[in-house]
């Protein structure tokens, strides 16, 4: 039994101070930001390494809350890089951990260690601290190599082989492996034969105190929405696993088969930087969709927003739309279902398990335009509708405070015996 007292959580490629929408910041960022200081009011130290990068605001430990620190490691310059840039570095990284602690004499109890390279800085840590290690991964790379092979701007090559190959590794030797969902635990024993008894199912939670549901006049007044607009929204990375494409194709058919519902439609896109031309190509190529698509009357690129923007963004719209190809969970639609807004959704992943179809939201099938306007067209002539699955969403999510994750955690970690021998099961 593993008593916490203090706990070293890795998310060596994003810092969970980063803005979110940007190349490399979303879900996982709040995850580590929101349970690092979760465990942080119980009296549980918690220190959070991740990798310096021009983004941070400073390379000294920052508190990131009450018992929290976010510890940043220099290695590999301050520039941001992508994944198979950063693996080189990982053992100068974990290098860096060690030292860290050992100059300042601390002895942790566990380690929480988030996505794939993390995991292979853990094994290093395993290995030194003898204490136990708990992995979760967010995304799995053969799911989404599986599900987008050939989408806009994908290469699988050596990166994409060695993301499948060490994450199969990780999950043989980590002592528990956090899945997000009962699908991602179906995935994890189907594709990397991962042992069943390390598998521990606890979802994401949400920060009830920030997202909460609100009067939709009000949200709307607090950013500025004066026109009778009828607000859609996208929140999340501009990547083309998001199929943001798919919202614009939807529109644009609703345009064609029921123009008077557009009049007063309005679809906001939030994340990436819109005002940087070349710097995402997925993002230029959205915008030039737009544009032949005939759609810049209606669709307003607004980049990246905080968390505090963000919920009146929420509480503001008719609906949430995420028609992504592959999400392991899907925070984003957790947190508009906590102020209030039903959420459109691929019926993919964690949003299969997350959005009940007809209760607080909707199931769409993937890459299916006609099937996304159809239901645009819904809650524009029935407006009723939206306040049943505003009310059923609300109910949701209370289920999923990061309280309750957290004592869920707790009670895991607590069960992990510390391994012996080594480096080994």
């Amino acid at each position: 039994m593993t008593i916490i007292q203090r706990l070293a959580m890795l998310s060596v490629h994003t810092c969970p101070q980063a803005v979110l929408g940007g190349k490399k910041t979303g879900g996982m960022n709040v995850y580590v930001r929101e349970l690092a200081q979760e465990l942080g009011r119980r009296g549980i130290k918690v220190d959070v390494f991740t990798r310096y990068q021009e983004s941070c605001r400073g390379h000294m430990p920052i508190l990131l809350g009450e018992n929290v620190r976010v510890i940043h490691i220099r290695t590999g310059g301050d520039q941001s890089l992508d994944p198979d840039q950063i693996y080189p570095l990982l053992p100068e990284f974990a290098s860096e951990v060690l030292s860290f602690a050992a100059a300042e004499g601390i002895v942790y109890d566990a380690i929480y260690s988030h996505y794939w390279l993390s995991g292979v800085v853990a094994h290093t840590l395993r290995a030194q601290w003898r204490i136990p290690v708990v992995q979760m991964f967010h995304t799995l790379g053969l799911m989404k190599d599986r599900i987008a092979p050939g989408e806009v701007g994908h290469v699988v090559d050596r990166p994409a082989d060695l993301r499948s190959f060490s994450e199969a590794d990780i999950m043989s030797w980590a002592d528990r492996i956090i899945a997000a969902t009962p699908a991602e635990r179906t995935q994890m024993l189907w594709l990397y034969r991962a042992p069943r008894r390390k598998i521990e199912i606890l979802p994401p939670g949400v920060n009830l105190a920030r997202f909460h549901p609100m009067p939709q006049a009000e949200a709307r007044a607090a950013i500025g929405i004066k026109t009778p607009c009828k607000l859609f929204l996208f929140v999340g990375r501009i990547e083309p696993l998001k199929g943001v494409d798919t919202i614009f194709e939807a529109i644009a058919l609703l345009r064609q088969t029921a123009p008077d519902l557009t009049r007063h439609l309005c679809l906001s896109i939030i994340g990436g930087a819109p005002d940087v031309s070349g710097e995402n190509a997925e993002m230029d190529r959205l915008k030039g969709l737009c544009q032949s698509l005939g759609l810049e009357d209606l669709v307003v690129f607004l980049g990246a927003k905080d968390q505090d923007a963000l919920h009146h963004y929420y509480a503001a719209s008719e609906a949430l739309i995420i028609p992504s190809d592959y999400e392991s969970f899907g925070m984003v639609a957790l947190e508009a279902m906590a102020c209030g807004t039903p959420v459109i959704a691929s019926n993919v992943g964690g949003l299969s398990f997350l959005v009940r179809d007809g209760v607080n939201g909707y199931h769409v099938p993937v890459r299916d335009p006609a099937a996304l306007r159809d239901r645009i067209q819904l809650l524009l002539q029935h407006p009723e509708l939206r306040a049943i699955l505003s009310e059923n969403a609300a109910l949701d999510a209370v289920g999923y405070s990061w309280n309750q994750i957290g004592d869920r955690l707790v009670e895991i970690i607590t069960r992990v015996t510390i391994p012996t021998p080594v480096g080994y099961n």
